[in-house]
């Protein structure tokens, strides 16, 4: 079976404006796809390349096993959701569904059946004969989506459909399109700059920065083992130290730092001399234990202690004036503010990477 969609070499440029560059990707059909990452990335525009509003400068998008070279968004096996959703407020919610069979000349009784099927699947057998502004922003949602699959695309596009939804209403749309996608079986790529979006969703993330596809895969892989130090810093929350490389042994390397000797995972391979960033997530430190026996800890001040319920997050401040954020389960001890505490962790949560050139 082909490929879904396949990127080689995509490159989309605006004059002198690079916005994408060597695009290069494989998403399997049925899969449920996201492009992550900060506004202005290329994500937006990549997904237009493959929609076909915008013609790659250079490479190729196949769909299918198809190159779509030449071949217009009316044309392409593809559905596109945007991001206001684009319902028409005068028609029905049957009527929305429907109009993309209506102009492509589906007789009224297939045109009907198929609109009483998709109401089924979105579960809005009930709103039928409602008009667009009589429904909720989840109801509107699932009408969107339920036109898009009216005609029988291989993939929907998704361009940040959620953006607009309150906070509550987005987390459970994310279940609803998770569960849609599943129910139908056919290819989703979504955009998004929201990581619990992205890791709660999807079968694979592609996390973009600059124009550049920095990392691919599931979330886990992204959380846990990011490739580069952006990926690092933008998925989930991270503390950063920087330092130089002073010891390499067994997967493991120690950083020399203004805070001490610090040890970290070495999944890249740096070297003795290499400058270097250290990754440790908030979850991963330990408040008031003695970390300097592994290499691994250092004093700081508390300066903020927020509990929100489930955890606490904790702000402090290094002797070099840097901030580092911990988070503690439900339950655990809370320093009061002014505290001086010994951070540790566990080398095994640490993770080097190289240091860019301008970080």
């Amino acid at each position: 079976m082909a490929a879904a969609v396949e990127l080689e070499g995509v490159n989309v440029t605006f004059g002198d404006f690079v916005a994408v560059r060597q695009a290069n990707l494989t998403i399997e059909p049925g899969e449920f796809f996201s492009f992550l990452g900060p506004s202005g990335c290329g994500k937006t525009t990549l997904l237009r390349t493959i929609s076909g509003f915008i013609e790659p400068t250079h490479g190729s998008v196949r769909i299918g096993g198809q190159d779509m070279k030449g071949i217009g968004p009316n044309r392409r096996p593809t559905a596109l959701i945007f991001q206001n959703l684009a319902l028409f407020p005068m028609m029905s919610v049957a009527e929305n569904i429907g109009y993309g069979l209506r102009v492509r000349g589906v007789p009224r009784h297939e045109r009907d059946e198929k609109v009483k099927n998709l109401l089924i699947q979105v579960a809005l057998t009930e709103h039928g004969h409602k008009r667009v502004a009589e429904l909720s922003g989840g109801q509107k949602q699932r009408v969107a989506i339920a036109r898009a699959l009216a005609v029988e695309p291989k993939v929907l596009l998704l361009d940040e459909p959620l953006s607009a939804l309150d906070l509550k209403l987005r987390q459970h749309m994310r279940t609803e399109l998770r569960a849609i996608q599943k129910k139908v079986g056919i290819t989703f790529i979504y955009i998004t700059h929201d990581q619990g979006e992205a890791l709660t969703m999807s079968d694979r993330i592609a996390v973009m920065n600059a124009g550049v596809i920095e990392q691919v895969g599931d979330g886990r892989a992204v959380y846990a083992e990011p490739r580069t130090p952006f990926v690092a810093a933008f998925v989930g929350e991270n503390n950063q130290i920087r330092g130089r490389i002073t010891q390499v042994a067994d997967g493991f390397a120690t950083l020399e730092t203004p805070l001490g000797l610090l040890k970290g995972r070495n999944p890249v391979g740096l070297g003795v001399g290499e400058e270097a960033l250290l990754f440790v997530r908030p979850e991963a430190l330990r408040l008031g234990h003695d970390g300097q026996a592994s290499g691994s800890g250092f004093e700081a001040e508390t300066l903020d202690v927020a509990y929100e319920g489930s955890v606490t997050h904790v702000t402090l401040r290094v002797r070099t004036g840097q901030k580092i954020t911990a988070t503690l389960g439900a339950g655990s001890a809370l320093p009061a503010p002014g505290e001086m505490l010994c951070l540790g962790f566990a080398p095994q949560d640490g993770l080097l990477l190289k240091r860019p050139e301008r970080a």
